[in-house]
């Protein structure tokens, strides 16, 4: 085996003993591979070993390894903030986008998606601890973007995203991840018909799990130590 392949099945196990814990089924949890700053050949050693969800934080980065990798049945997911002069790029290479924070973005998305793409697949991104280095919209104003990004063309509405500070043991950060499954499920009794909450990383995707994540975005724990940014 690779060391891709070797590195990705440990945090394969890792998930699945995550949810032998928290009893819920493997499935109902996905593994995003975060694969920013590393090159096409590196996804497609993950794609050879099974992995077919890619993450990305840099958005013309993101879109020199889509175009590269053009002939695999990958997944692109932008899990990097969004700026307006690069809705474009985004609407036009990736399958999902993890931070949408403004309704601005969110419209922009809809009007440049493709007409010959799917429906381009969004997650609200929640501030849910308040870092204030962290982008995203409080958890008080969740619902009023969710609902205005639901209601837009050319995108579908999946659920919410979260990026919280590092927490200093397991059950604070169960606490934290808490906040975001607890605001999920408020949303979802509002009427919103979502079901990713894209939640937990390489070091706390164990509690991101016991608080209910649908999918972990992990990146060193695969990869190893991360690359400049070209």
């Amino acid at each position: 085996m690779t060391r891709i392949s070797t590195q990705l099945s440990a945090v394969r196990a890792r998930i699945h003993a995550a949810c032998r814990a928290a009893g819920r089924s493997p499935e109902s949890v996905a593994l995003l591979a975060v694969s920013k700053t590393f090159g096409a050949d590196t996804v497609q050693a993950a794609f050879e070993a099974g992995q077919t969800d890619f993450g990305e934080n840099y958005i013309q980065e993101a879109v020199e390894k889509i175009s590269a990798l053009r002939h695999l049945p990958l997944v692109w997911h932008c899990i990097g903030p969004v700026q307006s002069n690069k809705t474009r790029l985004v609407a036009e290479h990736f399958d999902w986008v993890h931070t949408v924070d403004r309704l601005k973005i969110a419209q922009r998305l809809s009007e440049q998606r493709p007409e010959g793409l799917p429906p381009l697949q969004v997650c609200i991104q929640v501030n849910v601890d308040g870092g204030p280095t962290k982008s995203g919209v409080t958890p008080a104003d969740a619902l009023a973007l969710a609902q205005a990004a639901a209601g837009l063309p050319r995108l579908h509405l999946r659920g919410i995203m979260c990026i919280p500070e590092p927490a200093p043991d397991f059950e604070t950060a169960c606490e934290i991840f808490e906040r975001a499954r607890d605001l999920f499920e408020a949303l979802n009794a509002q009427g919103l018909q979502l079901d990713t909450l894209s939640m937990g990383m390489s070091a706390d995707l164990e509690a991101a799990i016991a608080s209910g994540s649908t999918l972990v975005r992990v990146g060193s724990a695969i990869f190893g130590a991360r690359h400049s940014p070209a």
